[in-house]
């Protein structure tokens, strides 16, 4: 175990000297904070637009193939994950101004598509969905009903998700009367779908390789996260943030990816800015140790899944943070995560029945 750190994570986004392309877009975003985005979403549509458009047109092999190989390099590998980080908290924290909402629907329905984003599935999701139910019983992504460090389990998850996934969400969305969302989850995946099809005819590699790759990428390395960020939950008490998700920090994921490792003070506070999870964590401190919650230092969500697959516990022991000595030993913290690994078998433990018992006391 590590002791407390000195948390080196971002805590400013704020740019110290405004030109004019600045004051034009902070006129029309909600907090200026996110300017560093606006940056971001037009370094993207420089890369990758163009990258598209030749990617469809009659190239020479070579010059085609080289250009195929860049563009999944730079999609999968370098901006994917950033990408999907920032369409994670402008869902949940509305991008531009209400006077300017239409500009929320650019990343989604232009640019998503390109970044392995089918329109408004994400956002009914993650949104509609994950937020609302908490990784309990009524949540389609819940990992609770997983043994969390096997690897038939996860690819029991792993494909579920990406074979049924639309189905169940639509299944969750008529059980709980939310038509709106339904429909827009089924719009934005079916336009996708039938969008790829008809460029196939046009140009099959072309589509696989813009549209198709990504796709599938995003969906693999969502659920691979989903899966690390719930991987220990705590049986007794699985509604309690604390012990349901995990917080990463002092990791360059964090300074990429919009303070991402957050995922605890992010489930307690889903609209808290990017920008102050880290001091959420130094404020609250004593209830992080008071709710035995998993702190990870120096590894990202990925490495996590890694060691669970290898169900190397002391090299995840090696990087949990004992917040005020909550933990006596490393033996002790490795008991804790292989607990909090099991498979809960189903028993009723949703949102509605937390609602309902809650209403009755």
């Amino acid at each position: 175990m590590r002791p407390f750190p000195e948390i080196i994570d971002p805590r400013s986004a704020e740019k110290k000297e405004l030109n004019a392309f600045d004051l034009f877009w902070i006129d029309k975003i909600r907090d200026k904070r996110d300017l560093i985005l606006v940056y971001f979403t037009f370094r993207l549509i420089g890369i990758f637009i163009p990258l598209a458009i030749l990617l469809f047109l009659p190239l020479p092999k070579l010059i085609w193939a080289v250009l195929a190989i860049f563009y999944t390099w730079m999609n999968v590998f370098r901006y994917k994950s950033r990408f999907t980080l920032m369409m994670h908290i402008t869902s949940h924290r509305p991008w531009f101004k209400t006077e300017y909402n239409y500009l929320n629907k650019f990343l989604p329905w232009i640019l998503g598509p390109f970044m392995g984003q089918s329109p408004e599935a994400y956002f009914s999701h993650h949104i509609g969905m994950h937020h609302l139910e908490a990784n309990l019983e009524d949540d389609d992504s819940s990992t609770m009903n997983y043994q969390r460090d096997s690897k038939a389990d996860f690819a029991r998850y792993l494909l579920g998700f990406l074979f049924f996934g639309v189905f169940r969400l639509t299944a969750y969305f008529n059980k709980k009367n939310r038509p709106k969302l339904r429909n827009n989850a089924i719009i934005g995946e079916a336009l996708f779908f039938f969008g790829c099809i008809a460029l196939s005819f046009i140009n099959l590699p072309a589509t696989l390789v813009v549209f198709i790759i990504p796709f599938i990428t995003t969906r693999v390395t969502m659920m691979l996260g989903n899966w690390s960020q719930h991987s220990f939950v705590d049986a007794d008490d699985p509604a309690n943030e604390y012990k349901s998700a995990i917080t990463i920090i002092n990791h360059k994921f964090n300074s990429r990816c919009w303070n991402d490792g957050y995922h605890i003070s992010h489930h307690i506070k889903p609209a808290l800015h990017w920008t102050e999870h880290p001091s959420h964590l130094m404020d609250n401190k004593q209830e992080y140790a008071d709710n035995g919650a998993l702190v990870f230092e120096g590894i990202e969500f990925g490495g996590i899944w890694f060691k669970l697959m290898k169900k190397d516990y002391e090299g995840l022991a090696s990087h949990v943070v004992n917040i005020n000595g909550m933990y006596k030993s490393d033996e002790e913290v490795i008991a804790i995560m292989k607990e909090r690994t099991k498979k809960i078998a189903p028993r009723g433990i949703t949102m509605d029945s937390i609602r309902s018992q809650n209403k009755a006391a």
